[in-house]
């Protein structure tokens, strides 16, 4: 997108609530990924559209998106995984020093082994995947079956950084992983159960919905 337009589209943003900025410092200062701020704009719209009761998030980090989702859907319950000791307990604080406990329950591991326990807790309304990129098509194959029938997945980082048209543009111990991203972007668009559209929005959003009964697929 023309700079000028996106720096036009960045002056119409309203600022972070201060709860919010905290975070996004703290994110910045220890250098943990987060969602860019017209990614998370727009996936917060998503979920006001689609006002889902029940969201499972793969990749909590420290709580961020979590929390942001929470903000967006308030009468909305979110179930998210997280592997790394570090994150998971500044996610829990966060949850704890925001009121948000009762919203949101952290599992503990690693999402493919802990399938059991996630299924458990299910159905789901929405899929938020954002944890380790190589792992995407196994988390959509794990997890999209634990849908509800107008649930959604939105992937986040399906452009990472611009390396899945160029992996030129990242270090060579990246670039594997740019393919990987690459070749799940294609194995979604051609999948026969969902349509997903890609939205070069932040780091690049895919949202995939069920394919419904009786539609015209050629």
């Amino acid at each position: 997108m023309n700079e000028k337009i996106n720096q036009y589209l960045s002056g119409l943003q309203k600022p972070s609530i201060e709860w919010l900025l905290k975070i996004e410092e703290e994110a910045n200062r220890d250098k943990v990924p987060i969602m860019e701020r017209s990614g998370i704009d727009f996936l917060k719209q998503i979920l006001r559209i689609q006002q889902p009761k029940h969201i499972l998030e793969i990749g909590t980090a420290i709580g961020y998106s979590a929390l942001q989702m929470i903000d967006a859907v308030p009468n909305t319950t979110v179930v998210t995984v997280e592997r790394d000791h570090d994150r998971i307990q500044r996610a829990k604080f966060h949850f704890e020093q925001y009121d948000r406990l009762k919203k949101i329950e952290l599992i503990a591991g690693d999402a493919l082994e802990c399938v059991e326990e996630i299924s458990e807790k299910g159905p789901y309304d929405a899929i938020f995947i954002d944890a380790a990129k190589g792992q995407y098509k196994r988390f959509f194959d794990c997890f999209s079956p634990l849908l509800t029938d107008h649930g959604i997945v939105i992937t986040d980082n399906i452009l990472f950084h611009g390396s899945v048209v160029d992996s030129s543009q990242v270090p060579k111990r990246l670039q594997k992983l740019a393919g990987k991203i690459n070749q799940y972007n294609h194995w979604l668009s051609n999948h026969s159960d969902f349509q997903t559209i890609f939205v070069p929005i932040g780091d690049g959003i895919a949202i995939s919905t069920k394919v419904k009964e009786g539609s015209i697929n050629e």
